[in-house]
């Protein structure tokens, strides 16, 4: 049996229904991209053989993280502006520091940026949504991490789109531009808020992304002055709002979903729509704690998302996990409100069938993309190694030793093997001097 990268004496976590147990010493075989077999080393053929053999000894193997949100270009903002209130981090802060630094240049190297911290914490999946989305794109192509990338639309002029009549169309373009280009890159359209647009660019935002066959992406009751505002516009709640204009259906993502009542939920469940919580930024910016207990018990398919830098600050999708877990059992009073399978599933499993990917990716089976990542047990914060729950309650980023994303090897040993990490870091550096 040939392969293209054989993984051996690995310690596996599948995460699939016919393999949910740990394989203790196992076996990972990697062919065109895909995941060929994988099982004990006492099952692994005399006549396997590949180029590249990884001894993954004292290692867990796993599924690669997927973020199911994030604004890979504010990077640039990371630190900026902290500790307020989110119209005012936004209105004062945010937009007039994006109205003097976003071009194509800013969004190419701090997207670069964002995809290595990605990678160096596990995540080999994103979704991002922002403006200049192709630049977006050629960086995360470049760096080899997987993504669902989102043209922004909004109500007000914006980079690459100074005419706001022009908001849909030119993410209409943006999704023929990139639709089937490559295996690593699937396009959508990202729609800022409620508030940011109008009932008529929702309308057509939804209605191009039907047409494209492509996801619809949106910031959805993440605080109360949104709710409060929207009951004021149009004298009903967020998610009320969207329904009635036809925007949700399967191919919805919903952002935050921070300000739910019962009935809500179960409007976005019988709708399909899926939700990305993302709980940092929602501490961070005060923004309040997504009902998620009640969500995922609807049945709704919820993805686990950092957000961008400039309202996190990091990343890192362990440090997500642990703070998700702990934070719903402080606000249920409950220490078993979300256990950590749950919170695990949501960022692999769970966070790919919100992107509309499970048939690709989020869990190790035959067939799969090779989307994987090995962590190094062999650290006392790790030892002894029970149970997969201690990826979520003691792991973090600078655990994951190598990165196989479409069956290519993207980082090993910490060392990152699509950019010059350098160069990224000197080249934001240089972007930042103007603040």
């Amino acid at each position: 049996m040939s392969n293209d990268i054989l993984i051996i004496n690995s310690t596996i976590l599948p995460l699939s229904h016919k393999e949910a147990k740990l394989i203790e010493k196992g076996f990972i075989s990697i062919s065109d991209g895909a995941i060929s077999a994988l099982g004990p080393m006492a099952d692994l053929p005399d006549s396997s053989k590949a180029p590249k053999t990884i001894n993954a000894s004292g290692h867990l193997a796993m599924p690669g993280l997927v973020n199911t949100h994030t604004h890979a270009p504010m990077s640039l903002f990371r630190g900026l502006a902290d500790d307020l209130p989110l119209m005012t981090w936004l209105n004062e802060h945010i937009f007039p520091a994006e109205a003097k630094s976003v071009n194509r240049e800013m969004v190419y190297w701090c997207s670069k940026l964002a995809a290595a911290e990605m990678i160096l914490a596990g995540t080999t999946t994103v979704a991002d949504g922002y403006f200049l989305e192709d630049s977006v794109a050629d960086a995360f192509t470049d760096c080899g991490i997987r993504s669902v990338v989102a043209q922004g639309v909004i109500d007000f002029p914006a980079p690459g789109v100074p005419d706001p009549a022009q908001n849909v169309e030119a993410a209409a373009h943006f999704i023929d531009r990139w639709q089937g280009k490559n295996n690593l890159i699937t396009p959508a359209i990202f729609c800022h808020s409620p508030y940011t647009c109008s009932p008529d660019t929702l309308k057509r935002a939804k209605e191009t992304a039907r047409q494209k066959n492509a996801s619809l992406f949106i910031h959805l009751a993440e605080t109360k002055t949104e709710v409060e505002q929207i009951q004021e516009q149009h004298n009903t709640t967020p998610v009320r709002y969207l329904n009635s204009l036809g925007i949700l259906d399967k191919d919805t993502v919903c952002i935050h979903c921070v300000w739910l009542d019962e009935e809500e939920i179960e409007i976005l469940a019988k709708s399909g729509a899926k939700v990305s919580t993302c709980p940092q930024s929602n501490m961070k910016l005060g923004s309040g704690i997504a009902p998620l207990k009640k969500i995922l018990a609807a049945g709704i398919s919820v993805g686990l998302g950092t957000d961008g830098c400039a309202s996190n600050n990091t990343l890192d999708l362990f440090s997500e996990m642990d703070l998700c877990a702990k934070l719903h059992k402080v606000r249920d009073l409950d220490p078993t409100a979300l256990p950590a399978k749950t919170i695990l599933e949501m960022a692999t499993i769970g966070g790919a069938s919100a992107l509309g990917l499970a048939n690709d990716i989020g869990n190790l089976s035959p067939g799969k993309k090779a989307d994987i990542i090995l962590l190094n047990l062999m650290q006392p914060h790790l030892q002894p190694f029970y149970h997969p729950d201690l990826l979520v309650y003691a792991a973090n980023g600078a655990d994951v030793s190598t990165v196989i994303i479409n069956g290519k090897i993207v980082m090993q040993d910490r060392h990152i093997l699509t950019q010059d990490i350098n160069e990224t870091m000197e080249k934001v550096r240089k972007l930042a001097d103007c603040f």
